[in-house]
Parts: structure tokens; sequence; C-alpha cells
């Protein structure tokens, strides 16, 4: 039991209080917990895979099913609206699955929950047509159809409530996916248009623009049809266009983006830089080095120069919301000069490598504060030489840049690094720079590993922590103690709410120990999401 005189957070989902053998605190993981894993990376248990993505299935949502059985379906889709809108799910295929679920569900309650949210949580054509698959492999194999009053209502109300000039890019940039398109939508839900702009993009997506043209062509229009009248002129117009520098002024003047570009389009130098003036910062770091490759971006021409003002422009980062890690992946992919697939080779130009080095420190700015207390320890005892599975980043560069996140972003954080069955003295602090860091770790000498050393030393120490983070490359774990036991010592002692991420950076699929302590969590390899999981364990939401 707890011990008295500290207290005991209580969250959402129940942190529940048993007597162990021990003496400790054992949290039991909640069916609720379970499917906020579920919604937030696609498995129910508290191992996270960093880059898997599987299709979903019934096998990996017992929790999910369950909640329905119990009526708590509604419940359920609130939390699929959260995930998907507040940014919390590292993967959204499980949120789809879910919704999808919910909407074929006996509860009327849960099946209306779910038609109403599909708008909220489908931001664009591509959720819209996962969600509908989902629910045709769901129907498979039940002899019945899909396309119900409540569906066809859904869908049409997702058309007709989108802004029609937005509506009119999305249906250009992303016309169909998952064996679905816009016209297959439409005609199965029997879609009234609410307005005539909405009836414009309806006809031009049934009927084409040849069908658009007689319907428009003597008619008295509104100003907004006139807009999109005239935008999907331009996207028809480039289509069937041969003559690059009339491409190159339509992408200019009407920002169009690659995916309402033809094939061909895409071999001209010229095309593409004017694409990268407005190409989204995300998409603009994943093809530097593809661009480097074909000429388009050169050394000391004007082309670099505009990419890299961007690349380390304040606004520009923090209107795309880009991390420091994403900057990192791409920052060590450009460097490694090659492609993974294809025979895609680079020389990494100087100037770029400095932009994206520069806009990595800037880029911190973006990272939010969960305003925990934190203890980020670093095995050290063996080699961090190897690379992080499916990047091109050395553990030892990662491990250095998952302790400065946590160093520069929140005011309580220790970081300690572990040897030869001992902490080590460790001096990465938040003023230094990545490579300072990385030297830091890397001059510790190796030697036998036990990850539970940082949760004894904070014990004993009587530092509460509320998240330890063990970064280790090492398959083989040894311990003095288990580290759950360990957990619960620390937890009775400090009366903090105490949790524990192992994350083995090189490893593709162990893990510590079979716990249902809903305060730890076991993550292999490392990307992104990774960081999201830990965001989400420290503030309770999983």
């Amino acid at each position: 039991m707890e011990p008295s005189g500290s207290t005991t957070i209580a969250s959402s989902n129940n942190h529940t209080q048993n007597s162990t053998g021990g003496g400790g605190c054992l949290w039991e993981v909640s069916e609720k917990a379970r499917l906020c894993r579920f919604l937030c990376y696609g498995s129910e248990g508290d191992i996270y895979t960093a880059r898997e993505e599987g299709r979903v299935s019934m096998e990996s949502a017992v929790a999910l099913l369950s909640l329905l059985q119990e009526g708590r379906g509604a419940e359920v889709v609130e939390e699929i609206k959260r995930f998907t809108q507040d940014e919390r799910a590292v993967r959204l295929g499980p949120s789809f699955f879910a919704l999808a679920l919910c909407t074929q569900h006996s509860e009327l309650k849960t099946r209306q929950a779910a038609f109403k949210a599909l708008k909220e949580v489908c931001r664009d054509p591509a959720h819209l047509f996962s969600v509908i698959q989902y629910k045709k492999e769901l129907k498979e194999g039940m002899k019945c159809g899909i396309w119900g009053r409540a569906l066809r209502k859904a869908v049409s109300d997702w058309y007709n409530e989108q802004d029609a000039m937005s509506l009119a890019v999305a249906v250009t940039k992303c016309k169909q996916r998952e064996g679905w398109s816009h016209q297959d939508l439409l005609r199965l839900a029997h879609t009234k248009p609410a307005n005539e702009a909405i009836a414009l993009i309806s006809k031009y997506v049934t009927k084409g623009w040849k069908g658009v043209q007689v319907a428009y062509a003597d008619k008295e229009n509104s100003e907004e049809v006139v807009k999109v009248l005239s935008y999907l002129e331009v996207v028809e117009k480039v289509k069937h266009s041969c003559d690059e520098t009339e491409v190159i002024n339509l992408i200019e003047e009407h920002k169009l983006e690659r995916e309402q570009l033809l094939t061909d389009h895409l071999k001209s130098k010229q095309v593409w830089r004017a694409l990268l003036k407005e190409m989204p910062l995300h998409s603009v770091l994943r093809i530097l080095g593809r661009m480097t490759s074909n000429k388009i971006l050169e050394p000391g021409g004007s082309e670099t120069q505009a990419v890299c003002d961007r690349i380390q422009s304040e606004t520009a980062l923090k209107k795309a919301k880009i991390h420091p890690f994403s900057i990192l992946l791409a920052s060590e992919n450009y460097k490694r000069g090659q492609g993974y697939q294809g025979k895609t080779k680079w020389e990494p130009d100087s100037s770029i490598l400095r932009a994206m080095d520069s806009a990595f420190y800037k880029s911190f700015m973006n990272v939010e504060p969960v305003g925990k207390r934190f203890v980020v320890a670093v095995d050290v005892s063996t080699s961090l030489s190897s690379v992080v599975p499916g990047t091109s980043i050395s553990t030892a560069v990662a491990a250095a840049a998952i302790t400065m996140i946590f160093a520069r972003t929140e005011a309580d954080t220790q970081v300690l690094a572990y040897s030869e069955g001992a902490l080590v003295p460790c001096t990465v602090s938040a003023d230094m720079t990545l490579a300072q860091a990385t030297v830091e770790l890397v001059k510790i000498p190796g030697g036998s590993t036990d990850c539970t050393l940082p949760i004894i030393w904070a014990t004993e120490n009587g530092k509460a922590v509320d998240m330890f983070i063990i970064l280790t490359n090492n398959p083989l774990w040894a311990f003095t103690a288990s580290p759950v036991e360990s957990l619960q010592k620390h937890r009775q002692k400090s009366g903090a709410n105490s949790k524990l991420v192992m994350c083995g950076l090189t490893s593709i699929g162990h893990t510590i120990a079979d716990t249902e302590d809903r305060g730890l969590m076991n993550i292999c390899g490392f990307d992104l999401g990774a960081l999201s999981v830990i965001r989400n364990l420290a503030q309770d939401l999983i």
C-alpha cells in the first residue's frame, strides 16, 4: 500500500492500487488504457515498435470489442476523436478501424455517435476512404452491404460541410485510395449537394470536366462557383499542357501541388523548382536527397539558398510544427548521400547541412513541455556505434538527441549515464550542442549493464521522479532487482506516480518484462512516434 503522507493522483483511466507481496504499488492496466494504447499505436500491449505499420485487425482490438459489448461505445468514439484531433495518435489506422467498427455496432447510440464523428475524424479524403474500406472488410462474410441510410448521410455530410475551395483542392489532389474514389462515394451515398459550389465539384467528380463545361457554359454563376470553376479549369489545363513555361506559371500562380501534375511534368527540373517554393516543409525535408541528386538543388544556386532560408526560418518551422527529431532524421539521411532503396546517390550540400543544423536547435520551440520530473539515463555499457534500425542515425547520436530534447524542454530533467555496474558522471546539459552531447556519451567506458541503476539511484538519493527514460542498445538485460520491483519501491518511498520507459534503441522486439503494470512501457527501436508514446504515458493518456 502507499505509505502514509504520500499522495496518489487519480486519472481518467483509474490507477488501481493493490497491495503486493513486496508492499509496492501495482497499477492495473484497465480496458480504457488498453483502448488508448490501441488508438495510439495499434497494439494493446506495453510494446511500441518504431516504424511498424501493419493492417489493423480484430485480434489486436480485444479491449475495444469489450468496451463496445459493455455499452461504452459513446465513450470509445470520444477517445477516437481525442486521439485524432489532439494529434496523440502515432498511427491513424487504428482510429479509422475503431470508428468503422463503432459505425456497425448493434447499439444505436454508438452508431449515431460514430457517424456523427466521421467528419471530425476524417480530415482529408484519404482518411475517409480508409474508414470506408475498413467498413467493407468488417462486413465481408456477413452477406450484407455497408451503404445503409446512416452511412449515406454521413458521407454526404462530409462533402457538403466542407469549404468549397478546400474541397476542390482535396478532390484534385487525392482522387482515389484503398480501392475507392470520390465518384464511388458520391454515387453510393446518393449525395444531394448542399449548395451550388458543392454541386459543381460533385458534377466534376462524377461527369468530368466536359460535363461541367456543358452544364455551366451559359449559366449565371455565383462568385463562389466562378472561383471554383476557374480553379478546376487550371487543374484541367495543367493536365493537358506540354508547355513547361505554362506549367510553371500555373503552379506559381495557383499554388498547384505535385499530386495535381502528370508524371511527365515531374521530369523537368524547372517544374520541381517551382513546386519547391510552396511545398510543405515536411515534404521538402523528405526529398532533399533526390533534389540534390537530380541537380535541382545545386551548390550556390538560388533555389538552394531559398530552401536553406526556409529550412531555418523560425516562422516556417513553427507553422509546420516540425520536431527536432524529424530534422535530425532528415539531416542524417541527407548526410548519408544515398537512399535506402533504389540507386539514388548524391553529394550532400554543405549549405543545406548547415541550414538543417540550425533548424534542429530552432525547432526545440515546437516541443511543448509536459511539466513532469524526468530522469533520462543512457546505458553506455555496449558500444554506442551501432545504428538505430530503419534510420541513418547512430545510437550515440540518437541517445544524445533524446537526452537533449528533454534537457532543453523540461525544466526538471536529470541526465544520467551508467556503465560497469554503476552510474558514472555525465555532464550532458541543456546548453550543449548535439555534437558535444554525443562526445560526452561516447567517451564513457563500457561494461556490464544494469537498467535498474537509475531507479535505485533516485530512490536512495531521495529524488522523486515522475518518468524514468532508460536508453540502451544492449539486447541482454542484467538486473540486480526486477525493474518493476525497483519502480514500486521508488513509488512507495517517494510518493510519486513514477513510470518507466525502456528504450532498446537497436531492438527489433525484445522487452524487459511481461508486466501488467500500467506505468511501464517498452520501446523497440526509435522514431518520432516513440516521443509521442513517452509524452502520452507521462500525461496518463495511455
